[in-house]
């Protein structure tokens, strides 16, 4: 019996014949927006700064720009002056963003309350810039509407005894009234994920309401609750807007330093501006893993 005739008795012994044609997946379609976003506006600009780190007035590769920036005890201390400032307001809308929170989600607050306290989050957590600096100038700026009320009915002068909203701590009262809505908005999805069922089984076992947030539900929290802190350190280093237009350079904030190499008449030297802004890009890569990585820890208890 031919090869054929065996082939035609028995047609599901042959395996079928593999297709050779390459299949696009259409799903990443979806991810090209976001890709090229990422790639115009993210990683094209970060590689031009890199280069133009090491770049002199003359086009040549020199390391002057990364020296010049421990050299200048004004450089140095505009980090640290811009560190204070993302660690204070991290640590402050952390905390009182959290408390807030627990208000709205858990504290059995009417329903009302609750929606109208997220909307409020969601606008005022956008609300900064130039609207934003010139609000807490107008109210408790110098001339001030609340300033002139206090000077009027207690019968004082603010600014003789040293008051001025135009330091660090008066900056850091700006930057909290869109750090706490953020804070609010990120924890509130994960005190409305504790489930009841870990509540009630302490209960059952004997435990109390104390030690419930202890041993229970504040070590999931955790995760989350400082992944967002480190997301508001973040959001307060690189600001520049808002500080600018409250303070002008009052204030020695390194995103205002770096403006004023930039574009500055008289500080002029885009170099060492853009290496400035290189360190600015290491300590925004250290919070985004460092934020990632509280995600992930979060994202378990969810799953």
């Amino acid at each position: 019996m031919s090869e054929q005739s065996i082939t035609r008795q028995n047609p599901g012994s042959a395996p079928p014949a593999r297709s050779s044609r390459f299949k696009i997946n259409w799903d990443y379609l979806g991810l090209a927006p976001f890709f090229l976003f990422a790639i115009c506006f993210l990683l094209l600009p970060s590689a031009s700064i890199f280069v133009r780190s090491f770049t002199g007035t003359d086009g040549s590769f020199t390391f002057d720009n990364i020296t010049a920036i421990f050299q200048g005890r004004d450089f140095i201390n505009a980090y640290k002056t811009s560190l204070s400032v993302s660690v204070i307001t991290a640590v402050g809308g952390g905390i009182f963003g959290f408390l807030l929170a627990y208000a709205v989600i858990l504290g059995g607050l009417p329903r009302w309350a609750r929606s109208f306290m997220l909307t409020f989050s969601g606008v005022a957590s956008n609300f900064a810039g130039v609207p934003l600096a010139f609000a807490f100038i107008a109210t408790m700026g110098n001339a001030g509407l609340v300033t002139q009320m206090i000077e009027s009915i207690f019968n004082v002068d603010l600014r003789a005894a040293g008051f001025s909203i135009y330091t660090i701590w008066g900056l850091s009262i700006v930057y909290m009234y869109f750090q706490f809505p953020l804070m609010v908005l990120i924890m509130a999805p994960a005190l409305d994920g504790l489930r009841k069922e870990w509540k009630e089984a302490c209960e059952n076992l004997g435990g109390t309401e104390i030690h419930y947030w202890r041993y229970i539900a504040l070590p999931i929290l955790m995760p989350t609750l400082l992944g967002t802190m480190i997301l508001l350190f973040g959001n307060a280093f690189g600001a520049y807007a808002t500080a600018y237009a409250f303070s002008g350079s009052f204030i020695n904030l390194v995103s205002i330093v770096i403006g004023a190499q930039i574009q500055g008449d008289v500080l002029y030297n885009p170099g060492l501006g853009n290496a400035l802004a290189l360190g600015m890009i290491l300590i925004m890569s250290v919070t985004m893993i460092g934020y990632i990585a509280m995600g992930r820890r979060a994202a378990r208890w969810q799953r």
